[in-house]
Order: structure tokens, then C-alpha cells, then sequence
């Protein structure tokens, strides 16, 4: 079975230590080093991590030199936007449902 796009966002943001170097990359490209440093991680683990970012599509990644260098992918949280706006949408529409029925209800069974 092939695992959907949303699927690996999610599963690449499930661990703290990925959803902090997201956070970091907001504000800006880094390098490996620069990413492993907030957690006190070792490189290798660092990498670890950053390559299930890229699998799930949240992140990129160039090299220069020896220097690799990470970016966030904004269409991918705009994917994600996406879902969560149609959940949101979905949920909305069962609330007003709700008042609806409610303001359509005798008083007395209130």
C-alpha cells in the first residue's frame, strides 16, 4: 500500500525534534549543523531526521561544497492548509446544523 502524501506530513511531524527544526526553518534556511544544535543532536541523528522531512515533502535540501543546506517546501503546508480548511469547513457546517435545529426547537424541551 502507498503511503498518501498527508500521511508522510504527518508522520514527519509527529516527532518534537522534526516539528522544532520546522519551526527553525520558518525563519530561514540552515544547515545540518545549525538544526542539530537547539536539540544538542549529533549529526548523523540530525540527518536522520531531516531526511524523513524531505520524504514527507516538507523540507528540501542542496549541497555546496561539504555545507548542505536545508529550506522549508511552502506548497507542502499548503497541501496541508488545504485539509485542514476542509475539516474545518466540515466542522463548521455540523455546528450550524446544530443551532439550526436547536432554534427550530419548542422551548419547552430546551
Amino acid at each position: 500500500m502507498e503511503i498518501q502524501p498527508l500521511d508522510r506530513i504527518f508522520a514527519a511531524l509527529a516527532d518534537p525534534a522534526r516539528r522544532g527544526m520546522i519551526e527553525q526553518l520558518s525563519r530561514g534556511q540552515a544547515t545540518v549543523k545549525e538544526l542539530a544544535a537547539p536539540a544538542g543532536m549529533r549529526l548523523p541523528s540530525a540527518l536522520k531526521h531531516l531526511r524523513v522531512l524531505e520524504e514527507g515533502g516538507l523540507v528540501a535540501s542542496r549541497k555546496v561544497g561539504r555545507t548542505r543546506t536545508y529550506v522549508m517546501r511552502r506548497d507542502t503546508l499548503g497541501l496541508l492548509d488545504e485539509w485542514l480548511e476542509r475539516r474545518k469547513a466540515a466542522y463548521d457546517a455540523a455546528f450550524a446544523r446544530l443551532a439550526e435545529a436547536m432554534r427550530r426547537m419548542p422551548e419547552d424541551l430546551q
